[in-house]
């Protein structure tokens, strides 16, 4: 799917950019009750904070059919890198390659997500993702 977004990096390309470059937002598009119960990355060192705004409205899980709108009203400029995240890499290419559509220039997919895929034992955060990278995140 990259082919309708910017492209995708890695939690630690996030996080470098994040560091690195004024213009660069992280926006996450989980849900409420997984900002909540599974924590938020924490940008309060580099100065910023995290754009939260849903791709899918719990508990229905449609599509949120305001999602660009939703963004834009945190004043990103059409031209500002913007940076994708959800739990595992999925809902980020959605919403990267909408933003994109919509005109937004710079848009990325966070490969592994806040939490990544599952392990051995079906539990996420410990294999590849924001957490499992230990990237400063925060419980609610």
């Amino acid at each position: 799917m990259s082919g309708q977004y910017k492209g995708d990096m890695t939690v630690q390309q996030a996080w470098d950019l994040l560091q690195s470059d004024a213009r660069t937002v992280l926006v996450d598009v989980r849900t409420e009750p997984e900002w909540m119960f599974v924590g938020l990355p924490a940008l309060a060192g580099v100065g910023k904070n995290v754009i939260r705004v849903s791709w899918q409205v719990f508990p229905s899980m449609q599509v949120n059919g305001s999602f660009v709108e939703d963004v834009a009203q945190h004043g990103i400029r059409q031209d500002d890198t913007i940076l994708m995240l959800c739990r595992s890499g999925v809902r980020s290419m959605s919403s990267a390659a909408a933003m994109t559509a919509a005109g937004y220039k710079n848009c990325f997919n966070i490969l592994g997500g806040f939490e990544g895929p599952h392990d051995d034992e079906r539990h996420r955060g410990n294999v590849d993702g924001w957490k499992a990278a230990g990237l400063p995140w925060e419980q609610a």
